[in-house]
Order: C-alpha cells, then sequence, then structure tokens
C-alpha cells in the first residue's frame, strides 16, 4: 500500500516523497482513513511507528479542505502530556504541512505566556498543548474553542500519571460538545479505556501492536546488584561494553543530578533533562545529545515520550519506573521505525516488585545476568510473572542468557564474554570465584527450605530433615541468616564453630553460629 492510496492531497504526497516516506506503516494504513473519514479513534501501536503521522497528515488535509480559523479559535488542539512531546508533535505538524496554507503554534509551561497569546490572536488552524498552559490560555481568555472540529489526545495516560486529570476534566467541559476525538497511545491501561468510553463517540479502534508490548526490535536484559553497587556497575558497563551514545533513565531529579556529576568526574560527557530544568535548557540538552556532542543524556520520565532520537542504539534504565507502563515507553526511544536497538535495566532487590509489574504487562520474563565483581549481597528473587506456562527467570544461570551469551560469544552488546556471568560460568573455577567473594557465602533462596551455597551447591535451611552444612545443627528457634545484610559474617562464624568442633572430636557446633 502507498500513502498514495490512502487519499491523500497533492501537497502532502510531495512533502512525504521529499521526506523518504515510501509506504504508511500498519498504524497509518488503518487511522489515516478513518481519521479522514471523521470518525472517532482509538489507536494503539508501539512507540516508533508513526502514530503522529498517523493523525498529522489527514488532519491536516481536513484544514485545508474546510476553511480557516477566526481570531482567538483553534481548529484542532492536541494534548500532549511533557513539554518534550508537545514540541516534537507540533514539528510534525510543521514539517507535514509546509506545503500548506495553515497556522499552528505550540503551547506550553516554563517559558513566557506572552508570545503564545499574540500567536493565538489571529486564530490558530493547530494548536499542541500541554493541559495545565492550555487552561491558563483559556481562562486569560487568549483562546475560544468555539470552531475546534478534532481533539487529540496524544499520550492520555501519561497526563493522568501526571496528574492532570482536573485539568482535563476542565477543559473537556469547555469544549463543544460535537467532535471529532482521537486517542492515540502506546499503552492502553483500564483508566484510559474508562476514559475513552465516556469521550468517544462510536470509535473506530486500531490496534496495530499488542497491547502494552515492547517492540520486537528491541533487545533486552537485566542486570542485577546492590542498590548501593548501581553507580559502579553502570561505570563499569559503559567502559567494558564501549557503550556509545546512551538514554539513561533515573527515577528522582536529584538521582539524575547525582549520576550526571558523577559521569562527569569520571570523565565522561553528559547532560540531564527534568522538571527543575527550564525549557531552554532542556531542549538545549536534546539538542547537544542528538548532535552527539554529549554521549550519556541522564533523565526522569519526562523524557520517556516525545524524544524522537534517530538511531538511538541503547537505553538504560537506571531506576526501574513506578508505573509499568513508562518502562514501555522508555525503551521505546530506542529500536525505532525498524530499527534494531537495546535496553539495558539495572535492578536492586527493592524493585523486584516494580519488575514483576514489568514482566507481568509486557507478558515476558526478562534475561537476566550479573557482572563479576558487582554480585548482589541482596539477591533479586525470580518475579514468576510472565505468560501462562512461562517458566520465570532464576535470579542467576537464567537459561535465556545462557542461550544469548552462546550465540554472542563476544558477550552481551559487544562485551568480551568473559566479562559476563551467567549459566555458562566454568564449573572448574566456580570454587576459586566463589572463594575470592568470601568462603562460606550463601547465595540466596532456590526454594522452599533450600538456600544455594558456595559454587550453588544446595543446602538445606533449618529445621529441615536430612539438612547438611552450617544450618543443620541449629536447635530450634535459631536464626541462622542465608542472605542479605550478616549473611557473609554468619557463614563465616559457622565455618569457626565447625572448625572447632571438628577439633574436639567432632561434636556439633550447636546453634551459637548462626545467632545474631
Amino acid at each position: 500500500m502507498s500513502f498514495h492510496s490512502l487519499k491523500l492531497i497533492d501537497p502532502l504526497l510531495q512533502t512525504l516523497s521529499a521526506l523518504g516516506y515510501d509506504k504508511p506503516t500498519p498504524v497509518q494504513q488503518q487511522s489515516i482513513p478513518a481519521v479522514l473519514a471523521g470518525r472517532d479513534l482509538m489507536a494503539a501501536a508501539q512507540t516508533g511507528t508513526g502514530k503522529t503521522a498517523g493523525f498529522a497528515l489527514p488532519l491536516l488535509q481536513r484544514l485545508t479542505m474546510e476553511g480557516q480559523a477566526a481570531p482567538q479559535s483553534v481548529r484542532c488542539l492536541v494534548l500532549a502530556p511533557t513539554r518534550e512531546l508537545a514540541e516534537q508533535v507540533y514539528e510534525s505538524f510543521r514539517k507535514y504541512g509546509s506545503k500548506l496554507p495553515l497556522r499552528s503554534a505550540v503551547a506550553y509551561g516554563g517559558v513566557a505566556i506572552e508570545p503564545q497569546v499574540t500567536k493565538l490572536r489571529k486564530g490558530l488552524d493547530v494548536l499542541v498543548a500541554t493541559p495545565g498552559r492550555l487552561l491558563d490560555l483559556h481562562r486569560q481568555g487568549a483562546v475560544g474553542f468555539q470552531q475546534l472540529q478534532t481533539l487529540v489526545l496524544d499520550e492520555a495516560d501519561r497526563m493522568l500519571d501526571l496528574g492532570f486529570a482536573q485539568d482535563l476534566d476542565a477543559l473537556f467541559a469547555a469544549l463543544p460538545p460535537q467532535r471529532q476525538t482521537l486517542l492515540f497511545s502506546a499503552t492502553f491501561p483500564e483508566a484510559i479505556r474508562a476514559l475513552a468510553g465516556k469521550l468517544l463517540s462510536d470509535p473506530v479502534t486500531v490496534q496495530a501492536s499488542p497491547v502494552n508490548a515492547a517492540a520486537k526490535t528491541v533487545r533486552q536484559l537485566v542486570y542485577t546488584t546492590d542498590k548501593k553497587s548501581k553507580p559502579e556497575l553502570f561505570l563499569h558497563l559503559l567502559r567494558a561494553q564501549r557503550w556509545g551514545q546512551v538514554l539513561v533513565f533515573a527515577k528522582t531529579r536529584k538521582g539524575v543530578e547525582q549520576l550526571v556529576g558523577l559521569l562527569k568526574a569520571q570523565g565522561a560527557s553528559a547532560d540531564s533533562i527534568h522538571g527543575d530544568k527550564p525549557q531552554p535548557a532542556r531542549l538545549r540538552a536534546l539538542e547537544r545529545f542528538k548532535a552527539h556532542e554529549v554521549q550519556v543524556l541522564v533523565a526522569t520520565d519526562v523524557a520517556a515520550r516525545g524524544l524522537d532520537i534517530h538511531a538511538l542504539p541503547l537505553v538504560v534504565n537506571f531506576d526501574l519506573p513506578t508505573v509499568a507502563e513508562d518502562y514501555v515507553h522508555r525503551i521505546g526511544r530506542t529500536g525505532r521505525a525498524g530499527a534494531e536497538g537495546n535496553a539495558v535495566s539495572i535492578v536492586c532487590a527493592d524493585e523486584v516488585e516494580l519488575l514483576r509489574a514489568i514482566e507481568t504487562l509486557t507478558r515476558q520474563v526478562l534475561p537476566r545476568e550479573e557482572i563479576a565483581g558487582f554480585e548482589a549481597d541482596h539477591r533479586v528473587p525470580s518475579t514468576g510473572a510472565g505468560p501462562a506456562g512461562t517458566k520465570a527467570a532464576a535470579p542467576r544461570g537464567a537459561k535465556a542468557v545462557s542461550q544469548e551469551v552462546s550465540r554472542d560469544p563476544r558477550g552481551i552488546f559487544g562485551a568480551p564474554a568473559a566479562q559476563t556471568k551467567g549459566a555458562k560460568r566454568d564449573k572448574a573455577a566456580a570454587p576459586a570465584q566463589d572463594k575470592a567473594r568470601g568462603a562460606g557465602r550463601q547465595q540466596g533462596p532456590v526454594g522452599p527450605g533450600v538456600t544455594a551455597g558456595p559454587g550453588g551447591a544446595k543446602q538445606r535451611g533449618p529445621g529441615t530433615p536430612g539438612g547438611t552444612g552450617p544450618a543443620a545443627g541449629l536447635p530450634k528457634g535459631a536464626v541462622f541468616v542465608t542472605a542479605g545484610r550478616g549473611a557473609k559474617s554468619a557463614a563465616k562464624v559457622a565455618a569457626k564453630s565447625a572448625a572447632k568442633a571438628m577439633a574436639r572430636g567432632g561434636r556439633s557446633p550447636g546453634g551459637r553460629s548462626g545467632k545474631r
């Protein structure tokens, strides 16, 4: 199918040809005819599949064929959750409509409102805005909606996550009830489906990809470690795996700046994007990153949507997002438009519930790896998530990882295979490796009442019939620490007690070795 077969007008076809767009993507094939026909629409598709063109192209055509905007009026309104996404959508409208006699503008907070008021005085065919700034403009009388024909909600789920619910309610009350409404997003949680039921009238539903699915072109991997070791592990991966351009997501603004400071102290070029930075500074950081003047861009979820970076090779989740859907949007910054990409998550035990939510949402178990020297004292347990019949990944040595390593002899993302440690670890070297990490260290849960000892050997826990190892002789009620804080010291005490008992003639050390 070609764009010409979608009955787009010549100026749009000429622009698409000049941009090198040969044929529409699946979401565009399904959305453009419905929008041209004036239907309400709810479209779900993975990030990077051309959702913006799916509504921008047909809306530009309809606006061109159906009159002009009156002063201080808007004919098409696009709401976006973040300044970055609003700017990107506005640029798309400008690019696609470069040969059309239409006026468009963008409005968001963090910048002066007066220039936005000035542009609205003449009337606009297309206004792209964030909800808060649009409500301010409406309350000041700078914009009216009497001419509004179409409302587009882009990434509506994120708008609700950011607390725009009251602003949206106020805006919806001011809009004319007779209008076309379009909802586009990569994820549609139940809250958004409920909202769609209130806003849409007999909508066309477009499902161009599995609901809440990550792009198949993105290879995903989890590195497990302790929370305190995350910064050091990230620096190690950056160097050892020779990462080039990297977009990193952290949970908080403070965390973003701390990581940027650490990177700069180590000689890496880094910049940041978060809500505390003025909009010009955010845009400048993004432009420097796109121009490869900065190697690492660290951001909060304000950048999870709306960043369209050409051929971005890698996204790193330094912290997992608190909302599982944001994981899909984060890693959607890579692997766009059919290109291949990589997504790495550095996960600690505190984040196991967040990981479980992500794996449940995406219906897959993410492969795990550990890096020698950064093993977690507080193990990240299996989530038990994923589709029915899928075995969850084990904390270490997961089959999915061992298969990946065997297919790629140079290691994940081009690093030498010797830098990673998974199921393919040399069994002969295992005892020496474990001894180097601390004799007697217990490796965490394997099953009910069972812990993995040095080298992966299983030992029965306290109170388990037939138990062996330092915990076997514990009396009822004694505590033996097998993982977490104090595990190493408890294991060492147990080993010393056992040695003393052997010297006394093999007597049991009793329960004293395990007490804290």
